[in-house]
């Protein structure tokens, strides 16, 4: 697992940081303030492509409606297929949500 060589006590803190956030709103506060707007940008994206993938869609409607690139929409992929499987479970958990929230 290549984040064991990033291990450390300022990783520790800035995800313990994230983890304290209490909802939306502060996450928001805190991404601003924390990175630009392209670095945001980027991060959402590779989100999105992950849940497209996962939906099948192909390369070209990826980089059509993202805008990504087809280098990042490969990396994106590769992580799905052989990464920590933490997209899955992140995109799992926002669809558990949402569906929690419509049936509310």
């Amino acid at each position: 697992m290549q984040i064991d060589k990033l291990r450390g006590k300022s990783l520790d803190q800035l995800f313990n940081s994230i983890l304290s956030l209490k909802d939306l709103e502060e996450c928001y506060r805190f991404f601003d303030d924390l990175c630009t707007i392209n670095e945001i940008q980027s991060l959402s994206q590779r989100l999105e492509v992950a849940r497209m993938l996962r939906e099948g869609n192909t390369y070209h409607k990826i980089e059509t409606e993202t805008g990504a690139s087809t280098a990042t929409i490969s990396r994106v992929k590769r992580c799905l297929n052989y990464g920590n499987d933490a997209y899955t479970m992140a995109l799992d958990r926002v669809a558990e949500q949402q569906e929690n929230n419509e049936t509310k």
